[in-house]
């Protein structure tokens, strides 16, 4: 289960009020990639994916955290009902489906932690799963930006992007080019989160 458009813009408002800061707008533009795709692949729902895209990051209501964003959102949204955000909210970070690839600080207890590889390790990645995974690194705070410029701003801000996180990265891309039968950067074009915002309330 997942929100309407609507409820997900209440829960994103809400959340950046607890927690100001351009992962708002880095959300919104997730979402407008996210949506702009599903339109153009077979079977995939542009509605679903502009919210599982707006929603991703929504743990970060909780305050400025690393991997504790990660289990905060996906918490929060299975406490709140909405199963399918709560899965996005987990694999979003984790385009090979380990834990052990995250970027960033293991700011989260021993059992979080644990709690967190085993859910992971019992999830089986689908479309949306890799979908949100490609436009989380397709979307800066500005707007759209080539992936791999967005993950140089990655690698500069953690120090490390590993190799092998950055080739599953292209390679989600590629697929995705594929199915859409379409260059991404033609699908999504250079629409700034300040756009798509004013376009969606």
């Amino acid at each position: 289960m997942y929100p309407t458009k609507e409820k997900a813009e209440e829960l994103l408002a809400d959340a950046a009020q607890c927690n100001p800061g351009p992962w708002e707008a880095h959300s919104h533009v997730t979402a407008w990639c996210a949506e702009r795709i599903a339109r153009k692949c077979p079977g995939m729902d542009a509605e679903k994916a502009w919210v599982l895209g707006l929603l991703h990051d929504i743990g970060r209501k909780f305050g400025v955290k690393h991997l504790g964003h990660v289990y905060d959102g996906w918490r929060y949204m299975l406490e709140s009902g909405y199963d399918e955000v709560a899965r996005i909210c987990l694999t979003h970070s984790f385009n090979e489906g380990k834990l052990e690839s995250y970027i960033g600080k293991f700011d989260i207890t021993e059992e979080e932690t644990e709690a967190l590889r085993q859910a992971l390790a019992h999830t089986s990645f689908d479309d949306y799963d890799r979908l949100i995974q490609l436009c989380d690194s397709l979307a800066g705070a500005e707007g759209v930006m080539d992936i791999e410029d967005r993950m140089n701003d990655v690698k500069r801000r953690y120090g490390q992007f590993p190799q092998s996180k950055w080739d599953k990265n292209l390679e989600l891309k590629a697929l995705f080019e594929q199915m859409a039968g379409e260059d991404i950067y033609i699908i999504v074009g250079g629409i700034g989160a300040g756009q798509r915002k004013e376009q969606t309330t």
